[in-house]
């Protein structure tokens, strides 16, 4: 048959492309070997991967480990499953992992709850979206970053009142443990108006997960929020991955054009999950057992919040620390501290007395306020922490006698407004105070 015949042409051409075909068949399955486990750190040898990417770990049941590549040493690669091993043995196999699809999001993610990888831990089915979703954290220009110029109400009045926050400022909820920071995270959860909620759970008890859910944002404020958790019992990897998402999902809605509040509790947690990656590797500790990259990392995470560009919308984080001990001084509350735009700092004196919410005026301080607030505020605010910081020197003496009355009119005029600055200072939980209302009750307390 000729080869110009229709028919001889084409079944030439479809053995040339079968032989092209073959090129791509992958003839062997390339793998490492899996020859050290320490702790948490997996050590393989053969499967060569860059730093970052995700292989999968052969258990003894014949399921397969996911993890990540989290630095190397020669012709060593160290590893960081994402959940608890089951089972590993010397020479187990270590494959590269296929190219993962990238996340998608859209408003489906609304009334959602995941891990730190994006899978959806609340049985409603598997998530998708329009857009993809970068796993990394955002950026943004800072010349082209949209200043604070907008008070945030956050339903509490003490902070209304006091420390103003801001649309895309962040703040930090300084406390030892036990003084009520997840109560105040859920009141403000609860009364902040925003168009989405973000809300990282990191590092915490189990238990509180499905709590916070039902009881800090209920059932209306759950449509509108993204819900990303990672409790105590994870692994360190899925722990800092839980948190870096939460900040990519809040960009993400940010860029839409959406008022936005992210709430991660705690930013501690995070960098503890960092510490036990970092020491697992070899870094060397430096303060109070912490390395250096932990003090790296906490300001490229602070700085993924916060606003856009002009047009975006805004992108407020609140972020709890926990000051182990009480301690103020914390190398992470004194981090955090600088690089965040305010604290507000929870006293166990205040909680031991029954004084909720705990918050320690004196101590706290809002960067934001004064860009946000109108002057009669401002100056408001400077006499009640006034008035109420020479109170507190003398409140030991009045039992014992060590107060006379005349001696002094400014001392005179905090004595006597002691009762009504503290029911402004507490709230109950169920209890709405909006920002106007608690400028108008600053204004009437320090008349009265």
């Amino acid at each position: 048959m000729a080869l110009g015949d229709g028919f001889g042409f084409d079944r030439d051409l479809d053995l040339d492309g079968a032989l092209r075909s073959l090129d791509a068949v992958q003839l062997a399955k390339v793998s490492g070997r899996l020859v050290r486990v320490s702790g948490l750190l997996l050590e393989s040898l053969g499967c060569r991967r860059a730093t970052g990417q995700r292989c999968m770990v052969e258990q003894a049941d014949g399921s397969l480990l996911d993890a990540q590549v989290v630095g190397f040493n020669r012709d060593t690669t160290y590893l960081m499953p994402f959940k608890k091993p089951v089972g590993l043995a010397a020479g187990s196999r270590v494959f590269p992992a296929e190219e993962q699809a990238a996340l998608r999001i859209d408003e489906s993610w609304l009334g959602r709850v995941v891990n730190g990888l994006g899978e959806p831990l609340d049985e409603l089915g598997r998530l998708g979206g329009r857009d993809p979703l970068s796993t990394q954290l955002p950026t943004v220009n800072p010349l082209k970053r949209r200043p604070v110029t907008e008070a945030l109400d956050v339903g509490v009045r003490a902070i209304n009142g006091l420390l103003t926050l801001g649309k895309g400022q962040r703040v930090g909820l300084f406390a030892g443990s036990g003084v009520g920071k997840s109560v105040l995270l859920g009141m403000i959860t609860r009364q902040t108006k925003a168009d989405v909620v973000v809300v990282g759970l990191i590092g915490e008890r189990g238990r509180e997960v499905q709590e916070f859910i039902q009881h800090s944002l209920g059932e209306e404020g759950r449509r509108k929020a993204v819900v990303v958790v990672a409790p105590a019992n994870e692994s360190p990897l899925m722990r800092l991955k839980a948190t870096e998402l939460c900040h990519s999902i809040a960009a993400y809605f940010r860029d839409q054009g959406r008022d936005v509040l992210l709430l991660v509790d705690s930013l501690t947690r995070y960098a503890m999950a960092q510490r036990e990656i970092a020491l697992a590797l070899g870094e060397p500790p430096a303060t109070k057992g912490y390395p250096p990259s932990v003090f790296g990392m906490l300001p490229e995470l602070v700085e993924s919040a916060g606003n856009g560009v002009a047009g975006s919308g805004s992108l407020s984080a609140l972020y709890t620390v926990l000051a182990e001990g009480d301690d103020q001084q914390d190398p992470i509350a004194d981090s955090a501290r600088a690089i965040l735009d305010g604290h507000i700092v929870l006293s166990r004196r205040l909680a031991d007395i029954g004084h909720y919410p705990a918050i320690d005026i004196g101590a706290s301080v809002s960067r934001c306020m004064a860009q946000v607030g109108d002057p009669q505020q401002l100056r408001a605010a400077r006499q009640f922490k006034e008035f109420h910081g020479t109170y507190e020197k003398i409140r030991e003496l009045i039992p014992l006698g060590g107060y006379t009355a005349g001696l002094d009119a400014r001392t005179d005029r905090a004595v006597q407004l002691a009762p009504a600055l503290e029911r402004f200072l507490r709230q109950e939980v169920g209890e709405g105070a909006d920002l106007a209302a608690s400028r108008e009750t600053l204004q009437t307390v320090l008349r009265g």
